[in-house]
């Protein structure tokens, strides 16, 4: 069971989501997304809570809330947890620790709370699938884009073509000084007259 909670849109309009207990946040922590923002109270048990961020957002970008008052709330990009095989179900790491980032939170917000609690909704998503489509759309948008390349550096070899035939024609045409082979042919002059006359 995971729960998603509405950040409201002046916020951001931001999709706020965390597991029911430690065998969901596996599989949050398996299939997350790149926009995929992680938090945890620091030293506490307590629920991982992700912020899903729009395309193109940073850690910059995020807004704060919290249930308790004094309390650090570490987080980081969810590319960025770590999950080992000695790890108990719900533990994780961090692979790059420069990326994560802790901010103090000196009193609770109850407005935030409530605000995010009346919005709760709780689904059993199949995250794996998710995580299927996501990839799959990201896979078409790069073949497509790829296509597109290709297709704009053929139409650019082509016309590349053309006006190297241009030019070629163009060099070829001598105006005005442009004999034909009639006009040789009446001048009755030998070949070797001809030839002198082109040198």
């Amino acid at each position: 069971m995971v729960f998603y909670f509405k950040a409201r849109p002046e916020a951001g309009d931001y999709t706020i989501f965390m597991g029911l207990d430690k065998h969901e946040n596996e599989e949050l922590i398996k299939y997350g997304f790149l926009e995929d923002i992680w938090f945890h109270v620091d030293k506490m048990s307590s629920a991982h809570v992700y912020l899903r961020l729009h395309k193109g957002q940073t850690l910059d970008d995020i807004p704060e809330g919290n249930k308790v008052n004094n309390i650090d709330v570490v987080y980081t990009p969810w590319q960025n947890l770590k999950k080992t095989a000695s790890m108990d179900v719900g533990q994780v790491g961090f692979h790059n620790s420069k990326m994560v980032r802790t901010v103090r939170v000196e009193k609770r917000i109850n407005e935030i709370v409530n605000r995010l609690n009346r919005t709760k909704v709780e689904r059993k998503p199949d995250l794996k699938a998710e995580r299927e489509a996501v990839n799959a759309a990201e896979r078409a948008e790069r073949k497509q884009l790829l296509r597109d390349k290709k297709r704009r550096e053929e139409l650019d070899r082509l016309e590349k073509e053309r006006q190297a035939e241009l030019r070629s024609y163009k060099n070829l045409m001598v105006a005005e000084k442009m004999t034909s082979n009639k006009d040789i042919a009446s001048t009755n002059k030998s070949l070797q007259e001809l030839e002198e006359d082109f040198m």
